[in-house]
């Protein structure tokens, strides 16, 4: 009885310092306050092409976001609660402004605060009013003092945006495998900016070793080491280990390539992608390994040699795994996982509809160029179509289907009962498919204690890959991929100096 009582008091302790999820308001906030005009910068400006005016372009200033609002048919615009959003079912969002400034030959003009769309707003977030709401305050605009918030309002439903579970980015993962003619894989997720380009490298019977990413397939390692920058043998070996076993083990590479430099390498990989015409070729292989290889390390040409030596090392893991010097990675060990947030998955949405092929910026730009070429020269408003923006987020938050084919990652709030709804929100979804095996995935894992509930998981084709976290678990933050570089810097120079 003692017990109990403690732990009851223990829980509710918890509730109310950290909140059961808290990690989701905090992610969303994050995602408004520092996500959002990060995307924003990255744009920087927008340069349609209009030879009638000259050299012109729109530079992207300070982002902010409104108070929580709705329009009415008369055209009145007044703020609004999220009852109100339940009863009328409404959207509860908030519009978004950025500052534009047209460049004209380099002479800038006003700057203008444009609203290029609403976005919706999380229940107990920043920017709703209820986070500021004393419990009497709560009761008296319809609210339950103890609803914990973290959903969104989407045309009068509650919905959830779920954890999903992805395999750790940025990181060499080693297994060994029997089939076909290949005996063991290393498979690095490099995602930058909320994208990931995964890269395949495989160790075949004969000892080759080869590479797939982006439309590459089955490049040989050495002609992409050599094509960033590794040309000397000795260099080259070096980088990838100075075990002289393992270094024996990746001679067969050497002797069967026949790309001797730098030039030769971007070559072979030109060839390799079936580039006919020999002057493009060069560009093409530039301008793959400079995008698509390795992103995190950078995108330009100054990260080359760094991408070499990380490709090395992952080379040097591979033939080090074959040689069972070291145990293939876990894939189902926790550490090598990552899940993602409201944040994590509205900045990649925001991301797609920015930039994408129809996105709002080529939308922006063509109706400039439209207008102009009509003798027109456009208020900035008339030709930022806020709807665009508006209506893509409230369809994925409505539907569920997200970015890269992902389907379910925002589903109805569960509303049973209290227990379920908050069970509902702390759910992981993993993005393995039911309909396949996946035992060892769907298995209980031991680094699965205390982070995740070790009996709570539906029956049927989902058991094992619907999960959901521990009830006092947390999600603790990613580190920037720059604080990570200094943080491995300064243990280097530790490791050194003693």
């Amino acid at each position: 009885m003692k017990m109990n009582e403690n732990f009851l008091t223990l829980l509710d302790t918890f509730t109310k310092e950290k909140g059961l999820v808290r990690f989701q308001i905090d992610s969303y906030n994050d995602f408004v306050t520092r996500r959002i005009p990060k995307v924003l910068s990255e744009i920087g400006t927008i340069k349609p092409e209009v030879p009638e005016l000259g050299e012109f372009k729109i530079k992207l200033g300070e982002f902010k976001i409104g108070e929580p609002q709705v329009k009415e048919a008369d055209g009145s615009v007044r703020p609004i609660l999220p009852l109100e959003a339940r009863i009328r079912n409404l959207t509860y969002s908030a519009p978004m402004f950025i500052e534009m400034t047209p460049v004209l030959n380099k002479i800038e003009s006003d700057t203008i605060v444009v609203n290029f769309g609403d976005l919706p707003v999380m229940v107990k977030s920043k920017i709703c009013p209820l986070s500021t709401m004393s419990k009497q305050e709560l009761i008296e605009n319809g609210e339950d003092p103890e609803d914990a918030g973290g959903y969104f309002i989407i045309n009068g439903t509650e919905r959830i945006l779920v954890l999903v579970e992805e395999i750790a980015s940025n990181r060499v993962i080693t297994a060994k495998v029997s089939s076909g003619n290949v005996t063991d894989i290393a498979r690095i997720h490099s995602e930058k900016d909320g994208y990931i380009q995964r890269h395949l490298i495989e160790r075949k019977n004969d000892g080759t070793v080869t590479i797939s990413f982006a439309n590459v397939n089955k490049l040989p390692v050495v002609i992409l080491l050599k094509a960033l920058g590794l040309e000397a043998d000795k260099d080259l070996v070096n980088a990838i280990s100075l075990d002289p076993q393992v270094q024996e083990e990746f001679y067969i590479n050497l002797y069967e390539s026949e790309v001797q430099t730098k030039h030769d390498g971007l070559d072979a990989i030109g060839t390799h992608i079936k580039i006919p015409q020999k002057e493009y070729r060069i560009d093409r292989a530039i301008k793959l390994i400079d995008r698509y290889l390795l992103p995190h390390l950078g995108q330009t040409p100054e990260n080359r040699l760094e991408k070499a030596l990380f490709l090395a090392k992952a080379v040097g893991k591979l033939m080090k795994l074959h040689l069972n010097k070291i145990e293939p990675d876990d894939l189902d060990h926790y550490s090598n996982k990552r899940l993602k947030q409201a944040g994590d998955l509205l900045e990649i949405l925001l991301r797609a509809i920015l930039l994408g092929k129809w996105g709002l910026i080529t939308r922006i730009t063509y109706n400039y160029q439209k207008l102009t070429k009509r003798g027109r020269l456009p208020p900035l408003q008339a030709i930022v179509e806020s709807n665009v923006l508006t209506n893509q987020l409230v369809s994925a938050l409505a539907i569920g289907s997200w970015v890269g084919g992902r389907t379910g990652v925002s589903q109805r709030l569960e509303r049973g009962s209290y227990i379920k709804t908050v069970s509902h929100m702390r759910n992981v979804l993993s993005p393995l498919t039911s309909t396949q095996e996946h035992f060892e995935a769907r298995e209980l894992h031991p680094t699965h204690w205390a982070k995740l509930c070790t009996s709570e998981t539906p029956e049927g084709a989902t058991i094992g890959l619907r999960k959901y976290l521990a009830i006092m678990a947390e999600v603790t933050k990613g580190v920037a991929e720059k604080e990570k570089k200094g943080l491995t810097n300064y243990l280097e120079k530790a490791a050194d100096s003693k």
